[in-house]
């Protein structure tokens, strides 16, 4: 299955023109024509990259159609990772020795990060999509749900293929107009576009050197710290303040280690790191270092971002987490009615989806603390009951 890799940017200017959406399909693309002209292209490259533009009502579906962000980390990381991917995974390892070796020396990337990205994105390069991606970031423009994220991306792609390196009637990707390996999106292509073979183009569809490095080229312009560690796994005592849990909540380690939390293997880093319980304080537990936060600049699904970069320490040899024995979740109907007794306490849950987000953690971590309960951040069916 896509995940959303690369569709989290920030855009910190949004002008008129990036707002407008919706309305009469022909009509909107004509709007797309005109901007491209202002933005310098010339009317025959932009009237041969429109040609046979079309909607396409696949994408809006699968848009709106990510019921398995839902599912809690157990359930999800346990669905993604497969002895089979680990296999794999240390098979291209091995395969692209080299490549690692001289992402690691140029970007300080670990191999294990990029190596987890690339067997979620598409199965190491084997499901890359068939969405027409020109096709797809115009639908997605012209839905009102994001265009300020997808319009700058039409002529993103629109520069590539007045460079020759994109075809709008035949390139093809994920349903959200990313393409190749590791999935990017055309801006990120531009930006950070690395011909990692050699062969005098930039080829993240076929080339696994050219993917590779362009993904780790990415990720150091997100703010990567090289040869830093990323996520490690600790074991936390029976009594803490939980509240002191949860992603952007850094402290120095010789604090964690003074309330009782240690590695449950190795040595503890000398960073600032957080806490991250997510399944509460009865489940698994990790500390997240700064190089964690770069993952919610790739994606903003805190499920995939913690998957991620577990899976990618169990590639560098990590153990399989202690899942423990986490306090029972709610579905996904008792999820929706929570961030809806949230929402009416004053909480910013964002959409009331069923997913447990950034939002709806932090909401419920306030009703753990006034309610008197654990405040890890782990909704139940008491808290529930209690709002």
């Amino acid at each position: 299955m896509r995940f959303l890799f690369g569709l989290v940017a920030a855009t910190l200017f949004i002008t008129p023109a990036f707002a407008q959406c919706g309305g009469g399909f022909n009509s909107f693309v004509n709007g797309l024509k005109t901007e491209a002209v202002g933005k310098g292209f010339d009317n025959s490259t932009i009237d041969a990259f429109f040609q046979g533009v079309q909607q396409d009502g696949a994408v809006l579906r699968a848009d709106r159609a990510q019921g398995v962000f839902q599912k809690p980390f157990i359930d999800f990381s346990r669905r993604l990772i497969s002895q089979n991917r680990i296999d794999r995974g240390q098979a291209m390892s091995r395969k692209y020795d080299a490549v690692f070796d001289r992402i690691e020396r140029e970007y300080g990337v670990s191999r294990g990060v990029l190596l987890a990205f690339w067997a979620f994105e598409t199965d190491y390069g084997a499901v890359q999509g068939d969405f027409n991606t020109r096709n797809a970031l115009v639908t997605l423009a012209h839905d009102c749900r994001r265009p300020e994220l997808f319009r700058p991306q039409i002529f993103a792609a629109l520069e590539l293929y007045s460079q020759g390196n994109f075809d709008p009637a035949r390139t093809t990707g994920a349903w959200a107009g990313e393409i190749g390996m590791v999935q990017m999106l055309p801006q990120d292509i531009l930006d950070n576009g690395v011909d990692g073979d050699g062969d005098g183009t930039v080829s993240l569809k076929t080339s696994a050197p050219d993917a590779l490095m362009s993904g780790a080229k990415m990720l150091s312009h997100l703010g990567w710290q090289p040869g830093q560690p990323w996520l490690q796994e600790v074991t936390v005592p029976d009594q803490m303040d939980w509240s002191l849990s949860g992603p952007g909540k850094p402290r120095p380690m010789s604090d964690w280690q003074a309330m009782g939390v240690q590695a449950r293997s190795g040595s503890l880093s000398n960073l600032p790191a957080s806490l991250i319980l997510p399944q509460g304080h009865k489940g698994p537990a990790f500390l997240a270092y700064p190089n964690f936060d770069v993952y919610f600049e790739w994606n903003q699904s805190f499920v995939y971002v913690l998957t991620a970069a577990y899976f990618g320490t169990r590639l560098e040899g990590a153990q399989i987490y202690d899942a423990g024995n986490p306090a029972q979740g709610l579905t996904g109907v008792q999820m929706k009615q929570l961030q809806t007794k949230l929402q009416a306490r004053g909480h910013d849950v964002g959409k009331i989806d069923g997913i447990l987000g950034a939002g709806t953690r932090a909401a419920v971590q306030a009703e753990q603390q006034r309610l008197g309960l654990p405040a890890d951040a782990w909704p139940t069916v008491e808290l529930l009951g209690r709002l």
